[in-house]
């Protein structure tokens, strides 16, 4: 089937935006994909996963984020509720039967948090879960666990502070609105119970999300069939040929 542009406006009056689609219909179990903090759906673990489903005929959807990529509205004003938000309407509007949620980097705590709003509905939207180097409650253990006095005097007297990237030239803007609210999204150290199974594939090269996060996360999610899969020489991306064929293979293994 044949990719297809779209397009759906998530919230009302002045919080509206403009969120950006591709998808390819096809079979189930379909594929939504969750991309990460300042990346969009263009990336290359996307677009692998976008072969995959137009090789095997399966469905695959794929958005960019609320001031991410080619959807409206700013970055600035991103929080983890604006865009759990919008990948829950996106789910609900372009995607049909049980899904398998690929969620890369901050993608991966949003698939967390959209798996266990469906299995406190009971809904059965999910049929397992693939996270890619997933950032967990990344506003505090990642973002403000790392800052420094200075730092957080910024964020605190601006509202605002800018986080040198190892991606891209520009830094990442992190506004207080993110960080708190992310506070009420916090997975924390209790128990995990998704219902479906769950792939995780983790670099221990990667300087943005350390290794052991993954190990941690598999210990909370006790009640799942859960596989972890270390790679000794990758680093956050996992966009190596390589990597993006272990990826491809985890979504395939969930039927």
């Amino acid at each position: 089937m044949s990719l297809i542009q779209d397009e759906i406006t998530v919230g009302e009056g002045t919080a509206a935006r403009r969120i950006a689609v591709l998808h390819r219909p096809g079979g189930a179990p379909g594929i939504l994909f969750l991309g990460g903090f300042m990346s969009d759906m263009r990336g290359s673990k996307a677009e692998a996963l976008d072969a995959f489903a137009e090789k095997t005929g399966r469905a695959l959807v794929r958005f960019d984020y609320s001031g991410h990529g080619v959807s409206g509205g700013r970055f600035e004003d991103g929080t983890i509720s604006r865009w759990l938000e919008e990948a829950g309407a996106v789910l609900e509007r372009f995607t049909e039967g049980p899904q398998v949620l690929v969620g890369s980097s901050m993608g991966g705590w949003i698939a967390l948090l959209l798996a266990l709003a469906d299995r406190r509905t009971g809904r059965g939207r999910v049929a397992g879960l693939v996270l890619l180097a997933p950032a967990v409650d990344m506003t505090r253990d990642l973002i403000l666990a790392h800052m420094d006095a200075a730092a957080r005097a910024e964020l605190e007297t601006t509202g605002k502070w800018h986080l040198p990237s190892a991606f891209s030239d520009s830094p990442y803007v992190i506004t207080k609105a993110l960080i708190d609210d992310g506070e009420s999204h916090l997975l924390g150290d209790a128990p995990i119970a998704i219902g479906a199974p769950v792939h995780i594939i983790q670099g221990i090269l990667d300087d943005e999300v350390p290794w052991n996060t993954a190990v941690e996360l598999v210990s909370r999610l006790a009640e799942d069939d859960v596989v972890l899969t270390l790679i000794k020489d990758a680093g956050h991306r996992l966009s190596r040929p390589e990597d993006l064929e272990r990826i491809v293979a985890a979504v395939e293994a969930i039927a």
